[in-house]
């Protein structure tokens, strides 16, 4: 799907425990003469085979359970997803160079990798060298402090195949008198779940007022349990002075797509007509530029927009925060998500034929630039729906609320225009690929306005990939996803509502 590269950004200020997301989605096609981008992608392209394979050793040595009947194990793979909760913890700290600036440092690792060979142990300095600069991304930027908001903030390593590693990082000012610098503990997990390792990171913090020591205890005990399947916890047990010894809970959404998202920002920076218009434009793979101070706001804002699109997936340039060293980014033709720090808008703005919205408090207007038919993309009716089902929420709904109202709101939109693809996919025999009929599918739908939005959609990237998807599934499968099922309930809602009607 896309090719990793390095974020660094300067900081504008912390607030307490606020949550931010760096990641970075670089496709190849967008990396041509782009020398910064290219290096960091190149450094992360053996990323994943290297951690792949380890992690495939990991699970060979994992023992299998001799003793659960059909039942107990039928059980526990509701119970649990495969794989560990995470393959790397780092601490990393700034530490002085003879140069006299400040460079990050992993002063600790768990857990440590031994016998590898010389290119597997090179392959690692690069991985773990990489961290650093996504652990501090301000770079040599920094100094002794007194006092430090402790933040928390994630980004996502995406190679070429599309497997998807997520680091999620804590920075926090340790104990002690006097100025000090501060450290961050940084996690790579194959699970995107922003909530549940803030909270593992809430006892990792706890533990380090104690001591270095008392963190590797707990994360012993965490990488030896599996993690939980949606909607189910698991339970770990660990120790701490003052408390003794004491049960963790970590429990996992019902909802894995919704588990690494956060609504709240995106509907308090924009109104539904505007949340409306950026959907519109993003739906059709344009070039879209997020502007604000605050780094949080720009990754929270980007990550929820994506999600809208399900159960399509963006597959272009995703940067949710750009760092200046990368800017030039933003003249790439093909389209892209980027978030823009505020200091560096008259350097992102200066392009034409994309979408720039203002996300800033106090701003004077919302967007900056448009291509003036943002408003009209969207088929009226359904636009209609998305903002009567969007009501539904106000500006005190809680994550949970929104985790619903947005979905439902949204995924109609889907369903309405693109939900019959099924009945286009033709097999020739039960074990054939299937081919999808675009010409009939597009006539077959019958308002006018859909069908035209439709004819523009289905050029886009995302449908393309999801359709082939749908074409290579077996036909065992068919009508077995999520989507598909999402498809069956609404249509069964919308009958009863009509019988009532």
């Amino acid at each position: 799907m896309s090719t990793i590269t390095l974020s660094n950004v300067k900081k504008r200020g912390t607030k307490a425990n606020s949550r931010k997301h760096l990641s970075v989605f670089l496709p190849g096609e967008d990396q041509q003469d782009m020398g910064a981008m290219k290096r960091f992608s190149t450094l992360f392209s053996s990323f994943r085979g290297k951690i792949s394979k380890e992690r495939t050793g990991m699970e060979q040595d994992l023992p299998a359970s001799t003793e659960l009947s059909p039942i107990e194990e039928k059980e526990k793979e509701q119970r649990y997803a495969s794989g560990f909760f995470f393959e790397y913890l780092v601490v990393v700290r700034p530490k002085k160079t003879k140069d006299g600036i400040y460079e990050p440092q992993i002063i600790y690792q768990f857990p440590k990798k031994d016998g590898m060979v010389r290119i597997q142990k090179e392959e690692e300095e690069k991985t773990l060298k990489a961290l650093t600069l996504f652990c501090f991304p301000e770079g040599v930027n920094w100094a002794p402090l007194t006092e430090y908001s402790s933040e928390t903030f994630s980004f996502v390593l995406t190679d070429v195949d599309g497997t998807r590693k997520n680091g999620y990082c804590r920075r926090l000012l340790p104990d002690g008198n006097g100025a000090r610098l501060p450290e961050a503990y940084c996690i790579i997990s194959n699970l995107a779940c922003f909530g549940l390792f803030s909270k593992i990171f809430d006892e990792v913090e706890q533990r380090r007022k104690y001591s270095m020591a008392m963190i590797y205890p707990f994360m012993q005990s965490l990488r030896e349990s599996p993690f939980p399947a949606p909607g189910h916890t698991v339970n770990i047990k660990s120790f701490i002075p003052e408390r003794g010894t004491e049960i963790i809970s970590l429990t996992r959404p019902t909802d894995s797509w919704l588990e690494h998202v956060d609504f709240r920002t995106l509907f308090k920076c924009l109104t539904d007509e505007e949340v409306l218009q950026v959907f519109a434009a993003t739906v059709l793979e344009r070039r879209i530029i997020f502007i604000a101070d605050e780094l949080g706001t720009l990754s929270q804002v980007i990550h929820a927009v994506a999600v809208l699109l399900y159960p399509f997936i963006w597959q272009h340039t995703l940067i949710s925060i750009v760092p200046e060293i990368l800017i030039d980014v933003v003249m790439a033709p093909t389209p892209y998500l980027l978030g823009v720090q505020k200091s560096l808008a008259d350097q992102a703005t200066d392009q034409s034929e994309l979408l720039v919205v203002d996300l800033s408090e106090g701003r004077k207007e919302t967007f900056i630039k448009c291509m003036g038919d943002e408003d009209t993309i969207l088929p009226h009716k359904l636009k209609e729906e998305i903002k009567q089902a969007l009501s539904a929420k106000n500006e005190k709904s809680s994550l949970e609320e929104l985790n619903r109202v947005v979905p439902e709101a949204f995924l109609p939109f889907f369903i309405n225009t693109v939900g019959h693809f099924a009945k286009y996919i033709v097999r020739n025999g039960k074990d054939q690929q299937g081919e999808f009929k675009r010409t009939n599918f597009c006539k077959a739908i019958e308002s006018k306005s859909t069908r035209r939005f439709v004819k523009t959609f289905v050029q886009t990237q995302m449908f393309d990939l999801f359709i082939q998807e749908m074409e290579q599934r077996p036909a065992s499968q068919d009508g077995t996803g999520l989507f598909d099922r999402k498809i069956v309930e609404y249509q069964k809602r919308m009958k009863e509502k009509a019988k009532k009607n």
